[in-house]
């Protein structure tokens, strides 16, 4: 079955949308205070599991609590996607932190650095 094999890409894409707009619209739990942006979304082939990830913008406590309070409203937001997208059973969703942004950024501001010859970083500045 040549289409089954396509079938978890378009889940994945479908629960990345829902993610985002669950987010956009507002989490309830306190600790969910970082600017949270969904990166990317695997589901098994099974579509028992999906992975969301995420990268927040903020320092590491606050990334450590909304990341937290994200674990925590997993079970609301997979009862939300059963019925928004008409599974029979919804994957469980486990969140998952994606540092490449914050890693790009960081890369971003050592290269103007080095560009403006402000400061020559050195090793370092590199971790």
């Amino acid at each position: 079955m040549a289409g089954d094999s396509r079938r978890p890409d378009r889940v994945a894409e479908a629960i990345r949308e829902q993610v985002a707009t669950f987010l956009a619209e507002g989490v309830k739990d306190p600790r969910v205070t970082g600017i949270v942006t969904v990166t990317g979304v695997e589901v098994t082939r099974d579509l028992r599991t999906a992975k969301v990830y995420v990268s927040i913008m903020g320092d590491e406590a606050v990334r450590a609590a909304t990341l937290e309070g994200l674990h925590s409203v997993a079970t609301h937001l997979r009862s939300r996607l059963g019925r928004t997208l008409r599974l029979h059973a919804a994957p469980t969703i486990e969140f998952r932190l994606d540092a490449s942004v914050a890693h790009a950024a960081r890369i971003e501001s050592l290269l103007a650095r080095i560009r403006d010859g402000a400061a020559d970083p050195d090793a370092s500045d590199l971790d």
